[in-house]
């Protein structure tokens, strides 16, 4: 049934192929129960003359022997996570004003949630944290960051690497996060991705006000989908028209493989990358300009991360396992009045690569009223920075800083949801321990962090 809509709505078959006729162009959620499973509410669709892929997951619920009720809620609630969870659909994605359908901006607009005082830039600061305190999700893989031209240790940057065409629905956590994500003081941004069309080869073009863009979805085979995306701008051509000193440029691509291997077993492959460049307009004249050309440097930077997700499901149990690898290449030049011709003239010359091999492996068990999870991760960080820099001061003198470091971490978590037979009371409790070989980190059981939710509802409408 389509949530609102009292009547409009259909039965689907023995393969859960259903149809709806007539529904009008818009964003739309499906309200969904099943007898022997739990009911639940999709995800927002945008419904317009091609009709999309709708991909509902139901859990068995063997006490469920009556008629199922669902009642939509504004705010979606789970069991580890009951309060503190907003859910990014497609109307705040495509209707927020001001925010060019970038998730960064979106946010900004929650209560708790605050942003740098250089506009320009997407830093989030979640709850008075830290920049460097979130994580970023996508289908399970670990992003460093979400923005070009990011700023390394934290988590802003002017504009999204992200395609917003190419999103299902973001759960962003401002507390109470999930066992299974390390690492987050302030906040998580797990982002979910569409699955590729398995009938037909659709392509969309889109002119934006600062890029234009390419994303296609569609199937190899009966077992195997894809979805793509790529991004050229166009903004050093408007700065430059603008007379504006810097000229920034930037290049980003995603793509998401899935195939279902067998009714049990699927496999999925996930990439994303960016290529940011900055030039100096030295062409520009006037006071301003000269102060901006004394002091910017170009800049360069290349970013991306690729991994892949198995899942098998196994009855009442489903096991994941997720690898990944991300990097991170910064590099900043700046010469003494832009003038290249001789390398006396240089002022900085900084390259800092970043880059982290993660594996983890989860299970999950449904068991009537209790659902229970557990799972360990290992990754290995690297980080090495070369920065030869002139500095002025009493005299000129230079500096040459070196330094390469590599982090092994490790962790594990177990959690268990216990849901009452009348869906009232929910409870959850939970541990992680990190450690890791630098310093004095390597002693799991002095790194834990304890995890406790109680709800009930106190009134019959769920308040």
């Amino acid at each position: 049934m389509i949530e609102g809509k009292a009547g409009v709505g259909a039965a689907t078959d023995s393969t859960g192929v259903f149809l709806i006729p007539k529904v009008a162009p818009g964003i739309c959620r499906l309200i969904v129960s099943c007898l022997g499973y739990k009911g639940t509410v999709s995800s927002e669709y945008m419904i317009s003359a091609g009709t999309p892929l709708i991909e509902i997951e139901l859990a068995e619920d063997s006490n469920a022997l009556d008629e199922v009720t669902v009642t939509p809620s504004v705010f979606r609630r789970t069991t580890e996570s009951p309060v503190s969870l907003r859910v990014i659909g497609l109307q705040d994605m495509e209707k927020n004003p001001g925010s060019n359908r970038d998730v960064s901006r979106i946010v900004r607009s929650y209560p708790g949630v605050s942003f740098s005082p250089i506009g320009y830039r997407n830093d989030l600061i979640v709850r008075g944290g830290g920049p460097a305190e979130n994580r970023f999700y996508m289908d399970g893989i670990e992003i460093p960051n979400i923005n070009h031209f990011s700023t390394q240790g934290a988590s802003g940057g002017p504009v999204s690497i992200v395609n917003a065409d190419l999103i299902r629905e973001i759960n962003f956590y401002t507390g109470a996060f999930p066992a299974n994500r390390s690492g987050a003081l302030s906040a998580v941004l797990d982002f979910s991705l569409r699955d590729g069309d398995p009938d037909k080869q659709t392509f969309k073009g889109t002119l934006g006000a600062s890029e234009i863009s390419l994303s296609g979805s569609g199937h190899f085979n009966k077992r195997t989908t894809y979805l793509f995306s790529i991004r050229q701008s166009y903004l050093q051509l408007l700065f430059k028209m603008l007379g504006l000193p810097f000229l920034p440029n930037y290049i980003d691509g995603q793509v998401k493989i899935k195939s279902h291997l067998s009714d049990s077993d699927e496999l999925t492959f996930l990439a994303l990358a960016g290529i940011d460049k900055m030039k100096l307009n030295t062409d520009e004249k006037g006071e301003d300009a000269e102060y901006l050309l004394s002091y910017l440097p170009q800049i360069n930077q290349e970013t991306f991360t690729v991994g892949a997700s198995y899942r098998h499901y196994a009855g009442h149990h489903t096991q994941s396992i997720y690898l990944s690898h991300n990097y991170l290449n910064n590099r900043n030049v700046k010469y003494r009045n832009n003038d290249e011709s001789s390398e006396d003239n240089l002022t900085l010359r900084l390259r800092s690569v970043e880059q982290k091999t993660s594996l983890r492996a989860e299970n999950r068990s449904y068991l009537n009223q209790w659902t229970l999870r557990e799972g360990v991760e290992a990754s290995y960080s690297q980080y090495t920075n070369r920065t030869l820099q002139r500095l002025y001061q009493a005299q000129a003198e230079v500096s040459d800083y070196k330094t390469d470091l590599g982090i092994w971490s490790w962790g594990l978590f177990v959690s268990a949801d216990y849901t009452s037979p009348d869906k009232r009371f929910t409870s959850s409790i939970g541990v992680r321990s990190d450690a890791s070989d630098y310093g004095t980190m390597s002693r799991m059981w002095k790194q834990i962090s304890p995890r406790l939710s109680l709800a009930m509802p106190l009134t019959n409408n769920g308040l």
